[in-house]
């Protein structure tokens, strides 16, 4: 059984930064492709970034640069880093371990505003 906790979430002004946080248990992060998506209200969730079974990372167009995926096999954890964060950005950013499969987290609630 494979349960994902993410944490880190919060409330940024623009152009703010946070660093997302998911672990796993019943998986390793690091030996399965892995992925970061969020979901804004009202739309459709969406992949933020992630990584590929190769182990190469991709991004959502538009968001390389500003965020940037990693993974530590030592604490076992995803990462997400969210810089230069806008209004547009507000969403619940959940991960899929593995990438493709049913198993999401809670998710964790990124609002940016003034």
């Amino acid at each position: 059984q494979v349960q994902i906790t993410e944490s880190g979430g919060g409330l940024v002004q623009p152009g703010g930064s946070l660093r997302l946080s998911c672990t796993a248990s019943g998986i390793i992060i690091t030996e399965n492709p892995v992925a970061w998506y969020r979901q804004a209200p009202g739309k459709k969730r969406e992949m933020v970034a992630g990584f590929a079974s190769n182990g190469l990372t991709n991004y959502r167009d538009g968001l390389k640069g500003r965020f940037t995926i990693s993974r530590e096999n030592a604490e076992g954890a995803l990462y997400l880093d969210a810089n230069g964060l806008k209004t547009e950005d507000t969403a619940i950013y959940s991960c899929n371990i593995p990438w493709g499969s049913n198993y999401w987290g809670q998710g964790t609630q990124v609002t940016v505003s003034s």
